[in-house]
This record gives structure tokens, C-alpha cells and sequence, in this order.
């Protein structure tokens, strides 16, 4: 569920195929993102499911993975 949510909003946002977006994908390196990319994706994500990321977090995002961790450990908290 949160990865398909996800793997929406990085589509949408990035211009890419469902299929780049895995786990595994590097935001930057695989997806193409820069770092405004990535702020406007913070924006969605924390819109979408209701929560903030933590400056500190989001240097510590690297792929799609990191993203879906992040959001399923605050949905569970």
C-alpha cells in the first residue's frame, strides 16, 4: 500500500515508469531527481500521508526504499 502510493507520486512527480520505481531505486541516480525534485517530494509525501519528515531525515533518504521505511515506521508508531 505505501509503496504503490509512493511509487504514484514519484511517477507523477518525475516523469518515470512504475517499473524504475523498486525498493532498491535511488531517487537521485536512478530516478533523476535533483534537490528541488526531492523537496517538492517530501511536499507530496507528507501530504499524502499525513506526517512530517525531519530535516535530518530527509538527507538520510537515498531510494525509494528509505521513503517506504521511513512513512510504514511512522504509520506504525
Amino acid at each position: 500500500m505505501v509503496l504503490e502510493k509512493v511509487r504514484e507520486i514519484l511517477c507523477d512527480q518525475l516523469d518515470v515508469d512504475e517499473e524504475q520505481v523498486t525498493m532498491e531505486a535511488s531517487i537521485t541516480d536512478d530516478l533523476g531527481a535533483d534537490s528541488l525534485d526531492v523537496v517538492d517530494l517530501v511536499m507530496s509525501i507528507e501530504e499524502e500521508f499525513d506526517l512530517e519528515f525531519p530535516d535530518e531525515e530527509v538527507e538520510n533518504i537515498k531510494t525509494v526504499g528509505d521513503i517506504v521505511k521511513y512513512i510504514e515506521s511512522k504509520i506504525d508508531a
